[in-house]
């Protein structure tokens, strides 16, 4: 009997055999992998200062208020091209994120004259310890330290944002940074700052600011504070003048 008839005796098929998918489908997932890697590249790329993507406000939008600045705290020459105000408090998280993209401003645009950086206290009800932060901060200002706190203070915020006793923190700090602790001591103590806290949370009441961190670049309000969109919207506004 030949192989083909046997074949047919045994009951075995001569159709071929069905191709996997599986190759197909990791085509496919690879595909898509691909697709959402490139669109999370383009998205995290920070926007060039000529994006149409960049916060804008329209030609009649009135200035900021200049006169109002005397009631924050102001690093960088007072005929800088650009004004950048930020209106915080020590206790948002979302501002102790934003905190670094300051940093950089100063170091790369206010240390060379180009940008005037205003910070406003705006301490918000629910956080208990923000005035005293801000207190912290301005009585480090009178030993001409005010940043070197402010920055700590945002550094640190989950440690003492969380203690019973934020004040002896705060103590820690300024003898950190080299100050005289029983003048800072008693500056916090007395609660020597408060007016002018309030005087500056008043000037974010006055113009409708009640979130935090609220930054404008001039009179442009950003609507993603961080470093990408600060420095862009900065060189866009630098290159109008």
């Amino acid at each position: 009997m030949g192989e083909a008839k046997r074949r047919q005796g045994s009951g075995a098929s001569s159709s071929p055999r069905k191709r996997s998918s599986k190759p197909v489908i990791y085509v496919g997932l690879l595909i898509i992998v691909v697709a959402v890697v490139a669109a999370l590249y383009q998205l995290t790329q920070p926007p060039t200062p000529d994006s149409d993507s960049l916060p804008q406000v329209s030609e009649d939008t009135p200035p900021f208020p200049a006169e109002l600045d005397r009631f924050g705290i102001a690093v960088g020459p007072e005929d800088a091209d650009v004004v950048v105000r930020e209106f915080a408090d020590y206790q948002c998280p979302a501002c102790a994120r934003f905190a670094e993209a300051s940093q950089k401003l100063k170091e790369q645009y206010v240390e060379s004259g180009q940008v005037r950086f205003v910070f406003f206290d705006l301490p918000l009800p629910q956080h208990t310890h923000s005035v005293k932060a801000a207190m912290a901060a301005r009585c480090a200002g009178d030993q001409d330290q005010y940043w070197a706190m402010h920055d700590r203070l945002f550094a640190e915020q989950t440690r003492w944002e969380t203690s019973d006793n934020p004040g002896e923190m705060f103590s820690g700090y300024a003898s950190d940074i080299g100050l005289d602790t029983r003048r800072f001591d008693r500056c916090l103590e007395s609660d020597l700052h408060r007016e002018a806290i309030e005087d500056s949370r008043q000037v974010a009441m006055q113009l409708k600011i009640a979130s935090t961190p609220t930054v404008l670049v001039d009179n442009i309000p950003l609507n993603r504070p961080h470093w990408g969109q600060l420095s862009a919207v900065v060189e866009r506004e630098l290159g109008e003048d």
